[in-house]
């Protein structure tokens, strides 16, 4: 099941225990805007080359939109529609004062020199500079984009309207960048796997955890996990998977994979198929990679009590059916991996504010805000008596329904 048909699945049930009328239900689900512009750039031996650029905008009856810009050579438009639609569900969630939206370019960042990339970047700013903004949509780095491209769009942003350093989140601390940014989303990992297990009478200390993916968000949420007492046996990324049942390394692990660009022939561990990664023995699962790992071939399979969604959209509905049937506890993406986001609203209070925080008070107002975001959720779980994931997307939606009927909009 694509990811768009999932999120309209969860959404649809979701309005469902909310009793929506279908007027408005339809109206949360349709785009604010969706914008596609050419985008056409010389190359260093002078040919010129287009591009596809693009951005969903989904809704903004709450806030700004916001959601990140990706450069990725197969853009699906049904998958960016429904990361978009996600990005309205988890700002509500987390209760920040945002709206949805996703985009990005059609291109291989890998094949264009830096030079290129920038002027990429600021071609396609000055097509949609009149339509992203402070306080209309506020874009964020995502796949094959970073701090450097963010600080392109700023430079081109504000040549036509005056320095904004607010207009996008995920810049080089330099030019406005939070502090704490870069480990945010491993970080409200951490502390979302801490409100859940706490429920249950548990702590990080002593549990043995699996991690798929060792990216930005794999690798600290390992790293903090560590941190913590959690033992981590088994850890794959896109070279290979390792597994120790004593615990691995994570100091090393991090340095070997930051000197050899991988996992793979890290000797403090033995080697696994990264396929059974997923079904390794553990008390937690996190898959903090792609999208759709968790489906119906694997979830019977899989040993884990607890999984923690720091991927978007890892578990299929499918997998979601058999996993509750077996007592698996699943934290929902849209929760789960909200810290990025949420210090990303830091980044532009700040930054609006024109007044910087240290790094020990985002981390402060963090764990607030994710420990807050746990609590909302379960008490929608207990007034629909629903589970984790329909208590945050009923959170979510009936947040945004709110906002709507309140400003008595459908899509201004």
């Amino acid at each position: 099941m694509n990811a768009l048909v999932a999120t309209n699945r969860n959404f649809k049930l979701a309005a469902r225990l909310l009793g929506l009328d279908s007027k408005l239900e339809r109206s949360l689900l349709i785009p604010f805007r969706e914008i596609k512009v050419e985008c056409t750039i010389p190359k260093d031996d002078g040919t010129l080359a287009s591009f596809v650029g693009f951005r969903v905008q989904h809704d903004n009856a709450r806030g700004p939109m916001k959601g990140g810009i990706r450069y990725h050579p197969e853009v699906d438009p049904d998958e960016v529609n429904a990361l978009a639609q996600l990005m309205t569900w988890k700002t509500a969630v987390a209760n920040i004062p945002y709206g949805g939206a996703k985009g990005g370019i059609g291109c291989d960042p890998g094949e264009l020199s830096i030079s290129e990339q920038e002027r990429l970047t600021r071609v396609f700013t000055q097509k949609i500079h009149d339509l992203i903004g402070i306080h209309t949509d506020v874009p964020a780095p995502d796949m094959g984009t970073n701090p450097q491209t963010m600080a392109w769009i700023l430079d081109e942003y504000s040549k036509f309207h005056g320095y904004s350093p607010a207009v996008v989140t995920g810049k080089p601390i330099d030019l406005g960048g939070s502090l704490g940014r870069d480990a945010a989303t491993g970080r409200g990992v951490l502390f979302a796997t801490e409100a859940l297990l706490n429920e249950y009478g548990n702590s990080i200390s002593g549990q043995r955890f699996v991690i798929q993916g060792f990216g930005n968000v794999g690798s600290w949420a390992a790293q903090l996990i560590s941190e913590n007492g959690g033992k981590i046996v088994a850890i794959s990324d896109i070279t290979g998977a390792i597994k120790n049942s004593k615990g691995i390394d994570i100091p090393g692990l991090l340095k070997h994979a930051k000197e050899n660009r991988g996992i793979k022939g890290f000797h403090g561990g033995d080697a696994v198929d990264p396929k059974s990664i997923l079904m390794e023995e553990c008390d937690v699962l996190i898959p903090a990679a792609l999208g759709g790992v968790i489906n119906r071939e694997n979830a019977n399979d899989i040993k884990a009590k607890f999984i923690i969604e720091a991927a978007n959209h890892p578990t299929d509905p499918e997998a979601d059916e058999i996993l509750s049937k077996k007592g698996v506890v699943i934290l929902p993406d849209i929760y789960a991996n909200s810290g990025g986001v949420t210090v990303s609203y830091f980044e532009w209070v700040q930054n609006i504010q024109g007044f910087m925080w240290d790094e020990e008070k985002v981390n402060s107002e963090l764990k607030t805000y994710m420990t807050r975001g746990f609590k909302d959720v379960k008490e929608m779980c207990k007034t629909h008596n629903c589970d984790l994931r329909m208590g945050a997307f009923t959170l979510g939606v009936n947040r945004v329904a709110r906002a709507t009927v309140l400003r008595g909009i459908q899509k201004v």
